[in-house]
């Protein structure tokens, strides 16, 4: 290997900010491509690529046509769960859990595979493989049979979490389905909670690479191998491989969930996910996805570059990446959308458990216009558009066109989790009169969290959000004079006059919109819960800013 240089490009963890959990690697000759869970946030399974391990890009969606999936009513943390991919003769084959319902000790999930000769689609139509078990994936071995393996949940074993170990499964190649009972080949660890299986085969031995311990602080990435596909299976006397567990001081923690890419020069890389909380254990980001660099040992055994098991948040890139130049500058997460044109940039912005269709989301040069869906707490037909956050310190503003005429009708700027942990700026109707009042969720408690109204005037203003790591405070801002751009702020993203900015809350605490398997988004919705002539509200010029120097400076106002 050539020595590295100051100057070489390097990989920096994460490598996908903000929340891209459960990430599967593979290459498909021309470049890398990482899948990873989008849980109830639609279009499912978000597909990023590189071609140096180093800079990655969105690449593009592969459940994002009409119908391809129903999460209606799905729950909280529900839905898409870990995406794997294979690329094999030209077709890349993709397989995930549809959890309807995880409700202890039940869990109604269902694993399908679709597949594609280009990874832009079209996808053909899911087929239905087993409802054993969550995280699965595929694996063709060199005689050309298919099997599938996942984590084996067993509703009757004690424990909270029920999986009971991995199993085994044959299919068809040809239409999926299973040939024969599930088998269960490895039972796993004292860690306990054994998931997210992978299998790899290398000098006549199968690897089985899990997930151990949770995804919480004790997750960690177990490698067992054996002879047979079926087993018996060894684990790692060194397991575990990777962990983040009792090391605190560590920027990178919760790490496991992992999966292997070679490269076309046979280096190794280890594409897992991991979180960076705040103090107290405060994820608010959710859950990210980084890279290590491992090895094989003469013995035949994995393990990571450089020694030891714990993530590092640099890590060399491969040998071709760093002949091919100077380092890359980073580039700027910042960005503006004004809004204006569709289709939605599915790069940046998501819905709730469906598509957006015309019924709801149009766009015109005045922005894009919401039709008011149902209320924040609803598994089913939420309008709301977001945005991953994927900083910690961040601004973001949105111009917002909207008159209520009575109380089940709100529109805004929201920071949402899920279901039962959100912070909603609305614009509402209150005691006869136009306000701006933050309201909210946490835990999932009946009684809203509820801040003083600010009586408001006009149907145009500006909402703004800054976010300092566990604090947030939201403005509104009223529009003044006729309109136009004289006086406003257009280097800003607000193309109108816009009087001072008023605050509806500060230096509120949002550390809460950290607990689960999802991370914070930054969104706008809009409610009407008497939906017999639903309200609209039209929302453009929006900014999201995490540059220390910001386009409007840090004191500016988005």
């Amino acid at each position: 290997m050539s020595a590295q240089t100051p100057d070489d490009p390097v990989i920096v963890n994460p490598i996908l900010r903000g929340f891209n959990p459960d990430p599967n690697i593979v290459f498909d000759g021309e470049r890398y491509l990482i899948a990873v869970s989008t849980f109830e946030w639609m279009p499912a399974v978000r597909i990023y690529s590189s071609t140096d391990l180093v800079r990655w890009r969105y690449e593009t969606s592969a459940l994002g046509a009409p119908g391809s999936l129903d999460l209606s009513g799905n729950g909280d943390n529900c839905s898409v769960w870990a995406p794997s991919m294979t690329y094999r003769n030209g077709v890349y084959h993709l397989i995930y859990t549809d959890v309807k319902a995880f409700r202890g000790p039940f869990a109604d999930q269902n694993n399908y595979v679709v597949t594609a000769r280009d990874i832009h689609g079209p996808w053909s139509e899911p087929a239905y493989v087993n409802g054993s078990g969550f995280d699965p994936s595929l694996f063709f071995d060199d005689d050309g049979r298919l099997y599938v393996v996942n984590a084996l949940w067993d509703w009757r074993v004690e424990t909270k979490n029920k999986s009971d170990g991995i199993a085994l499964t044959e299919l068809d190649p040809s239409t999926f389905a299973p040939v024969g009972e599930p088998v269960r080949i490895y039972a796993g660890t004292e860690a306990r909670m054994t998931e997210a299986p992978q299998l790899y085969k290398r000098d006549g031995w199968y690897y089985l690479m899990t997930a151990e311990g949770g995804t919480g602080l004790g997750h960690q990435v177990t490698v067992a191998r054996s002879r047979a596909v079926t087993g018996p299976y060894e684990t790692d006397p060194a397991t575990p491989l990777l962990t983040s567990s009792r090391n605190p001081e560590l920027d990178l923690q919760c790490s496991g969930h992992a999966s292997l890419v070679e490269t076309p020069d046979g280096e190794w890389y280890l594409a897992h996910l991991s979180t960076r909380p705040l103090s107290g254990n405060h994820p608010i980001l959710g859950r990210e996805t980084a890279l290590q660099r491992v090895e094989w040992t003469d013995d035949g055994w994995l393990r990571l570059a450089g020694g030891g098991y714990l993530p590092r948040d640099v890590v060399p890139a491969p040998r071709a990446a760093r002949t091919s130049g100077a380092a890359p500058a980073a580039e700027s997460r910042a960005f503006r959308d004004p809004l204006t044109q569709g289709p939605l940039d599915f790069a940046r912005w998501n819905t709730l458990r469906a598509l957006p269709d015309r019924s709801w989301l149009t766009f015109s040069e005045r922005g894009m216009t919401i039709r008011g869906g149902m209320s924040p707490r609803s598994d089913f037909d939420q309008h709301v558009v977001g945005t991953r956050q994927t900083d910690f310190a961040v601004r973001a503003g949105v111009t917002m066109d909207y008159a209520p005429t009575n109380l089940f009708q709100m529109a805004g700027l929201m920071l949402y989790l899920n279901t039962g942990r959100y912070l909603f700026m609305a614009v509402m109707r209150d005691g006869g009169r136009t306000v701006a009042r933050l309201i909210g969720c946490e835990a999932g408690d009946r009684t809203p969290l509820l801040w003083d109204p600010v009586p408001v005037e006009g149907s145009t203003f500006r909402l703004g959000v800054d976010v300092d790591h566990d604090r947030a405070t939201f403005t509104i801002r009223e529009r003044v004079g006729g309109g136009g751009s004289a006086g406003g702020d257009a280097a800003c993203g607000a193309h109108e006059p816009f009087g001072a900015p008023r605050v509806v809350a500060s230096d509120v605490d949002v550390s809460f919109l950290s607990v689960g398997f999802t991370g914070n988004f930054i969104a706008v919705d809009c409610v009407d819960m008497n939906r017999r002539n639903a309200s609209a509200a039209t929302f453009r010029d929006f900014v999201y800013d995490p540059d220390e120097m910001s386009v409007c400076g840090r004191k500016g106002t988005l």
